[in-house]
């Protein structure tokens, strides 16, 4: 069962509180003229001219309803008054605002916490697709890290290559990036940084299971390498032009 929420319990005990003085009030008024009307039949000329028992009784009633509103306005200035003593700010307990048994005991629990909360963080805990707790990878997890870079290198490519095709959802790297392998250089078993960065794309991709922290890291430095080849393309092709300029205008 739904608890009601603070607002809604507020309102509810407001309207309970105007409710039990409404009936307080009623009863209140309710008792008065019944002893008024009591005190004026049993009088001996039936009137209230000369009714001291009538008198006594609405000012008996004057005189409580009086008291009782003052008490009501004493103790809401008191709470008031005692509400902004208290202050809004937090500060730190100096050692000479308390006794030094208090001091120490605060001290050695504010310890304690900070140890129990350091502890309970979790320090060797894998879970499968996310970046180990308390390394540089804490907090990342890793295919969608991977995804991500494809629209960084696609911009990027851009720069060099204005005509290069649009980016297809399902597209394979090693067909939408082919005009870049040129310009990667190939290791020894005629492999660009491009081919690794398809296999590793693919896996984020297609396979079911989460990509493990090693895949992440060889599809991580291909993605770097593309690039960082794309950035010196994009450096040359800026100097050049540079100098193409120079040397018209001189």
């Amino acid at each position: 069962m739904r608890k009601p929420s603070l607002r809604a319990r507020a309102w509810i005990s407001d309207i309970c509180y105007a409710l039990l003085v409404l009936v307080t009030g009623c009863f209140f008024a309710i008792s008065c003229a019944l002893l008024l009307s009591q005190a004026i039949r049993t009088s001996p000329v039936r009137s209230w001219t000369n009714d001291w028992d009538a008198v006594i009784i609405a000012a008996t009633y004057l005189l409580v309803c009086i008291i009782s509103i003052a008490l009501c306005v004493k103790r809401r200035i008191a709470v008031r008054r005692r509400m902004q003593r208290i202050t809004k700010t937090h500060y730190s307990i100096v050692r000479k605002e308390v006794p030094q048994p208090v001091h120490e005991y605060i001290s050695q629990e504010f310890a304690r916490s900070c140890l129990v909360a350091y502890e309970s963080q979790p320090c060797n805990t894998v879970h499968s697709g996310w970046g180990r707790p308390g390394t540089r990878l804490s907090g990342i997890r890793f295919r969608r890290a991977l995804l991500d870079t494809i629209a960084e290198i696609d911009a990027r490519a851009r720069l060099i290559i204005p005509s290069h095709p649009n980016l297809r959802p399902h597209a394979r790297m090693l067909h939408h990036f082919r005009f870049l392998l040129p310009l990667l250089p190939k290791d020894e078993d005629g492999l660009s940084e491009l081919h690794y960065y398809d296999s590793a794309i693919q896996l984020a991709r297609t396979v079911d299971r989460e990509p493990t922290e090693e895949e992440y890291q060889r599809g991580m430095d291909a993605a770097a390498s593309i690039l960082q080849m794309l950035w010196e393309c994009r450096s040359e092709m800026l100097e050049e032009s540079r100098m193409q300029t120079n040397s018209v205008i001189s």
